[in-house]
């Protein structure tokens, strides 16, 4: 079946966007669809005024899953994506407003373990990553067929030369913030996540860095979406652009998108 369409702007909406100039917020709010990895970072840019007082909502899940909500028509203005990937999906499909795509932010990809659990790996091709899980031990990460982060891990272990000797103990999280969460709840002995999870997490430490070949730039693209591009909508792009929020990026973990 064929997921419904989003609607067209109405009739009016630019002579809207016109007035919501001179006077924002143009409405409530707006809806941003925003990577999982996103949220202990982008609740703080949002918290600030410059930004909270343009009215944002936010909702947090994997990039796979909110690209497929936007898809069959969820009423978001804004997505932010933790891969190109599905930033292009919605792209070839016409979703997204002309001429508001910008590379947003980069991460880096990390082993993490849980804090107090005693274990050095260094992450070069070869590493014997199954003997550090321990005979029963799971490697917690997204799923890696869909969810950015886990396609990231699988493609660096891969890569590596190792993906093979721990496919079958992966436990597939449904976003890289679950992922996290089995580590940190020690119900898996090693993760792989991003260096912001890592960061926003006390009760896990990273282990080691993967190398930035392994794996394709992380690149965090940010756009409105099609029929929700407004003077409201624009102003909150330009404004997690701007050096305050881009700072709190910094701080949290994320880096400058890769060019």
């Amino acid at each position: 079946m064929t997921a419904p369409r989003r609607r067209p702007a109405a009739p009016g909406r630019l002579a809207f966007a016109a007035l919501a100039l001179v006077a924002l917020p143009a409405r409530a709010d707006v809806l941003v669809f925003a990577a999982a990895s996103l949220k202990p970072a982008l609740d703080r840019v949002v918290a600030t005024p410059a930004v909270g007082a343009l009215g944002v909502r936010v909702s947090y899940a994997a990039s796979s899953q909110l690209a497929r909500q936007i898809e069959a028509g969820a009423p978001a203005a804004m997505f932010i994506s933790a891969d190109r990937d599905w930033m292009d999906h919605l792209e070839r499909r016409g979703l997204l407003a002309d001429g508001t795509r910008v590379d947003l932010l980069g991460n880096a990809l990390v082993l993490v373990a849980p804090r107090d659990r005693a274990v050095a790996l260094e992450i070069r091709p070869g590493f014997d990553l199954a003997a550090a899980l321990g005979d029963d031990g799971l490697l917690a990460l997204g799923e890696p067929n869909s969810v950015p982060a886990g396609k990231y891990a699988k493609a660096a272990l891969q890569a590596l030369g190792v993906w093979h000797g721990v496919a079958r103990r992966v436990v597939a999280a449904a976003d890289v913030r679950a992922a996290l969460h089995f580590v940190a709840r020690r119900e898996a002995p090693l993760g792989i996540v991003y260096r912001s999870d890592a960061a926003s997490e006390p009760a896990v430490r990273a282990v080691g860095t993967f190398p930035a070949w392994s794996h394709a730039p992380i690149v965090y693209p940010a756009a409105l979406l099609a029929g929700q591009d407004d003077a409201t909508a624009r102003a909150l792009l330009d404004a997690l652009r701007a050096p305050a929020p881009q700072a709190i990026f910094r701080d949290a973990g994320f880096d400058a998108p890769p060019r």
